[in-house]
């Protein structure tokens, strides 16, 4: 099993590009599901979970065919309803072909799905949307089965905006008889780039980036060429790496507009940071001001971005608190960033993180995809060696971390044992 070693102390300097969006891209290769033809998606970044999503699609019957950062999909020989368990395990955003192909097939048979371990992240209520669009739905033996004999516009009151479940939701209602209005619905940029998607498709959709998104039925949708847009996690982490080593980096092919939170958070710490179109320069200062986050559905500040933000407390001027809304599992992180010498401590969904001067290198091991980014952010600032192990977790989410990171200046590599 791979591992990850960093020697800290390097500022980071230089250009790094930013590679497709992981949580963009997957919603819509699966999108491909509701049309009949060839789907030509650019930009898609080469990932375990888009290879897990990939090879899931190929089982349902779809022609795939990938060249670089190019994947072509084909759904026209969609024939089988069933998403197995050895597949849908690997990663939550699996649940996705429920809404598709229930519209296409009007029967779904999909394992419940696995992912990192940061919560129970319940799929609830996609199921009620579903139903409440005339969908008949059982759970058995680990499985999500449902049928219906075609889906009907609804009223759909999401109890929380949960992404995954407004993406599921929209999909299926793209073929659905009538209008679907969906209220509470997640706004963020993941979400309505799959909106534009389907209606380059052909599909009706609107509101999308607001709360409530109206969708009018359509009878087909026709196949797209698109490209997949940046993933502004991947750029926020950069931003917080910039910082953390007291660097000069530009980042190249983001989206500042999707990381408004995050980007007045960092300013906040004393951060340099320069917008410029699709770019971003960040240089570090000496001194990294303490400040407070609460993680909020978008527009607030990313659940994606916790981890990561909490590094840079752990060598900050003062005290802040860190403050999880969304996943109750999400601070998993913490203990692997005590034994790395940050001073934190966590009282039910609140993590107090009191700024030491050093980090020291220490073996630590990654529990989630943001958390492995931590870590490796942890050990480009620490005193020594950080081996980071069970890194699969970062190559979910990350295309080529540490090569990027070297790129611009740092000790790092990856090493098979």
């Amino acid at each position: 099993m791979d591992k990850i070693i960093v020697e800290g102390g390097r500022p980071l300097k230089g250009e790094v590009k930013i590679a497709g969006s992981k949580n963009a891209a997957l919603p819509i290769l699966i999108s491909s599901l509701l049309t009949a033809g060839m789907n030509v998606y650019t930009n898609v970044p080469d990932l375990k979970d888009i290879q897990s999503i990939k090879l899931l699609l190929s089982t349902l019957g779809a022609g795939i065919e990938t060249d670089g950062g190019t994947v072509r999909i084909n759904a026209g020989g969609l024939c089988i309803h069933e998403a197995p368990y050895d597949l849908v395990r690997k990663m939550r955003a699996s649940i996705l072909v429920l809404g598709p192909l229930l519209a296409r097939l009007k029967k779904a048979r999909v394992s419940l799905p696995g992912g990192c371990s940061i919560g129970a992240r319940p799929i609830n209520l996609h199921l009620k949307g579903l139903s409440r669009m005339g969908a008949s739905i059982e759970l058995k033996h680990g499985y999500v089965e449902a049928t219906t004999d075609g889906l009907k516009g609804s009223e759909i009151y999401l109890d929380i905006p949960t992404v995954t479940g407004t993406e599921n939701l929209m999909m299926a209602a793209t073929l659905a008889e009538g209008v679907t209005k969906i209220r509470n619905a997640a706004c963020e940029p993941e979400v309505v780039a799959l909106a534009d998607a389907l209606n380059q498709m052909g599909a009706r959709i609107q509101g999308v980036g607001g709360t409530t998104i109206a969708i009018e039925g359509v009878s087909s949708l026709h196949p797209v060429s698109l490209r997949i847009i940046p993933d502004r996690i991947e750029a926020g982490t950069f931003m917080v790496a910039a910082a953390l080593t007291r660097g000069d980096v530009k980042i190249l092919n983001c989206e500042p507009d999707h990381l408004e939170a995050a980007i007045h958070k960092l300013r906040l710490t004393g951060l340099g940071v320069k917008i410029k179109g699709n770019s971003v320069r960040v240089q570090g200062q000496n001194s990294i001001a303490s400040v407070d986050i609460k993680t909020l559905p978008y527009p607030g500040f990313p659940t994606d971005m916790q981890a990561q933000f909490m590094v840079l407390m752990s060598v900050a001027d003062g005290l802040s608190m860190i403050s999880e809304t969304i996943f109750e599992n999400r601070f998993i992180h913490v203990s692997e960033l005590k034994r790395m010498g940050a001073d934190i401590i966590v009282s039910g969904n609140t993590a107090m993180v009191k700024g030491v001067p050093n980090l020291s290198g220490a073996p630590v091991m990654a529990t989630d995809l943001r958390a492995s980014a931590s870590l490796i952010l942890a050990g480009l600032v620490a005193h020594g060696q950080t081996t980071v192990s069970r890194v699969y977790h970062l190559d979910r989410g990350y295309e080529m971390m540490e090569k990027k990171f070297a790129q611009l200046g740092a000790a790092i590599k990856r090493v098979d044992p």
